[in-house]
């Protein structure tokens, strides 16, 4: 089974790896431009929104990890 890989996208730095559950959880709940988008706009909204839709806690405290004190980013995920 392939491990699920986010990335910083301004930076291309690896943010973590999360489980398939946890990146359906993602496409679930965010918007996506088309149906092969890999990638996410985050800010603190977001990831409140996603807590309060019960997001599972290694998820959302990764996110506001990667955030850390910037107002919003972009994210990706590959399949490595």
């Amino acid at each position: 089974m392939a491990a699920i890989q986010l990335f910083d996208n301004e930076s291309g730095e690896p943010i973590g790896a999360i489980t398939r559950k946890q990146l359906d959880f993602l496409i679930d709940q965010l918007e996506e431009e088309a149906t092969d988008d890999r990638d996410y706009h985050i800010n603190r909204p977001t990831i409140d929104m996603l807590d309060e839709e019960h997001g599972e806690t290694e998820l959302i405290e990764l996110l506001r990890e990667a955030l850390g004190n910037r107002d919003e980013m972009e994210i990706r995920w590959e399949e490595i």
